[in-house]
């Protein structure tokens, strides 16, 4: 109420704009630490992930150099494969969201 409470209520007014103010720095703490909980949760998930891709390039590199190494397939086929995949949505641009198969 700000003004008009200080005004009829005097100290009383005061006092219940402080509590009304820290009700609200109490309401905003508990916000941002729910926020901080996401936020942490969301960090461990992301980190969880960039170790999956890692680990599966990892295996990928593996495979692709073993295929080559045995003489299976030839390195600059895999590269046209890997073009003609990605241009399968219209953009070479290193991403595939599209089926498998």
């Amino acid at each position: 109420m700000g003004w008009a409470r200080t005004l009829f209520l005097g100290d009383i007014g005061n006092r219940l704009d402080i509590e009304d103010c820290e009700g609200e720095i109490r309401r905003l703490r508990e916000s941002l630490a729910f926020q901080g909980g996401i936020d942490r949760s969301q960090d461990g998930e992301i980190g969880r992930l960039k170790s999956e891709n890692d680990e599966l390039k990892l295996y990928l590199a593996a495979l692709i150099r073993l295929l080559v190494a045995k003489n299976v397939i030839a390195g600059d086929e895999i590269a046209k494969v890997v073009q003609a995949i990605d241009m399968e949505d219209g953009s070479a641009d290193g991403r595939m969201a599209g089926p498998v198969m």
